[in-house]
């Protein structure tokens, strides 16, 4: 069992059956989640994890 980030709801996952980097879904809010860590169970918003990328490249960018 884990929390979702988005709306705090209980997710019913077993830890061995996913790998960091693998995506799920939250049954109660839709939320699509990122595994970020295995020990302990860690899940990241999906979306926010898209938007750190993208502020690091452009991040990246204006520094060159």
């Amino acid at each position: 069992m884990v929390t979702c980030p988005v709306c705090e709801g209980t997710i019913d996952i077993d830890e061995e059956d996913v790998d960091e980097g693998d995506s799920i879904s939250c049954d109660e809010c839709g939320a699509d989640l990122k595994v970020v860590s295995t020990e302990p169970l860690e899940l990241e918003s999906a979306e926010e994890l898209e938007e750190d990328e993208e502020e690091k490249a452009d991040f990246l960018e204006e520094e060159e």
